[in-house]
């Protein structure tokens, strides 16, 4: 996911991001694909698992996706200038690029994970390319006219929800119509749903099952997910390419900048989103007020997180910028695609019915044990691999498919 050449401060960022994002996947491998949304899929909850919901909604849902879509947009400023002073066409580059990663995309949802985000950030980086050459000011202004669009978009959603509901109540409401709607909240938040329990049973079987289930479900599940992400992921990119332009993601901010920037985004983002966790929490993770906080009435505040998130990481590695953990992050950065896929692999095998077979047996609460268990891997092998090879596997398998020749992958001695 990168572009050369290379800019530490963002391969710190993208180090950090590909880390923080395994919090918020972990569920996604272990456990119904709804507790992802509610906890109370899970079953009852304890108080660590409450409080591992609670820091998961409010510090890292939806700001790591952000982050990286930040990069991404940046990203691709970079290839179409290296590309254009190379004298080639950078906007085609880049499409061919998007192509390739969207081919990514596709084999890791069907053969590994079913929530890759490759395949929507190959998408929208294609009608993010119209945008590339404004100013940073014109940038930001489309980038919230996207946020705008996805806000509205979801919070339609979840209004037809409440008319569902409030229709299904009615006196004249069919039988179909009420049925219809105790199903689809159950699935939202009741372990014991039928459509829960053929989950965790599929998740527990074998990898052909596993295969049948996601293909069953396409492209369904595919358009919706499109439909939920992709203005918002285009506007984290107009912004990307803004925050590039502007310096801030380069790290060229004046140290005291991203400290001000961090504290007061986090003072705009973190208290009414914590105001929707205890909203959630009060209402007994009904489904309803539980989806709509995750999915809808979050987006708003997801933005200055998001940017307060980028904005503390470099104020911290203008701090410690010689640190030899930052240098670790800054590996595992430049292997960000490697990472993100290798994780989804050794997860996957851990949790699946094709390998240790954990789907649906760990509480919510130990899942950070399984977290930190995957950044101690990605510091420990990206920096002694990038010491020997210029680029991660998975870098090397998409930059020799979009060349259309194998690259070379070793460092010169």
């Amino acid at each position: 996911m990168t572009a050369s050449p290379r800019i530490p401060a963002m391969d710190v960022l993208r180090g950090c991001a590909v880390m923080a994002i395994m919090w918020m996947n972990i569920t996604a491998f272990a456990l119904p694909q709804n507790a992802y949304f509610n906890p109370a899929v899970a079953g009852p909850l304890s108080a660590g698992d409450i409080g591992f919901w609670a820091v998961s909604l409010i510090f890292v849902d939806g700001k790591m996706r952000g982050l990286f879509a930040l990069l991404f947009g940046a990203s691709m400023l970079l290839l179409i200038d290296r590309e254009e002073m190379a004298g080639r066409d950078g906007r085609r580059t880049q499409m061919i690029r998007a192509f390739w990663l969207f081919v990514i995309g596709c084999a890791h949802f069907f053969l590994l994970w079913w929530g890759d985000i490759l395949r929507v950030y190959a998408i929208v980086a294609l009608f993010a390319l119209p945008f590339a050459g404004l100013e940073p000011l014109a940038l930001v202004k489309r980038a919230f006219l996207f946020f705008l669009f996805q806000f509205l978009l979801l919070a339609a959603f979840i209004g037809s929800l409440y008319l569902w509901g409030h229709a299904a109540a009615g006196a004249d409401a069919s039988a179909a119509m009420r049925e219809g709607f105790t199903g689809f909240m159950a699935a939202l938040s009741d372990p014991a749903d039928p459509a829960t329990q053929a989950e965790i049973a599929t998740y527990r079987s074998g990898f052909t099952a596993i295969l049948h289930m996601k293909l069953a479900a396409f492209p369904g599940d595919w358009l919706w997910g499109l439909l939920f992400n992709a203005f918002e992921t285009l506007g984290f990119m107009l912004l990307g390419m803004a925050m590039l332009k502007g310096g801030f993601l380069t790290g060229n901010w004046d140290m005291e900048q991203y400290r001000r920037t961090a504290r007061h985004c986090f003072l705009i983002g973190v208290p009414p989103m914590a105001a929707l966790a205890l909203w959630v929490w009060w209402s007994g993770f009904a489904p309803l007020p539980t989806y709509g906080a995750a999915l809808a009435w979050s987006l708003p505040f997801r933005i200055p997180l998001t940017v307060g998130w980028a904005a503390l990481i470099l104020w911290l590695l203008a701090r410690h910028r010689d640190s030899t953990l930052v240098g670790r992050i800054a590996a595992a950065g430049r292997m960000t695609l490697s990472n993100y896929l290798g994780a989804s692999l050794v997860m996957t095998a851990i949790f699946y019915g094709w390998g240790l077979g954990l789907f649906g047996h760990v509480r919510p609460a130990l899942l950070p044990l399984f977290v930190v268990g995957a950044w101690a891997a990605m510091l420990l092998w990206s920096q002694p691999y990038a010491t020997r090879f210029a680029m991660g596997p998975a870098e090397w398998l998409w930059r020799s498919l979009s060349h259309g020749a194998v690259q070379k992958i070793r460092r010169s001695s």
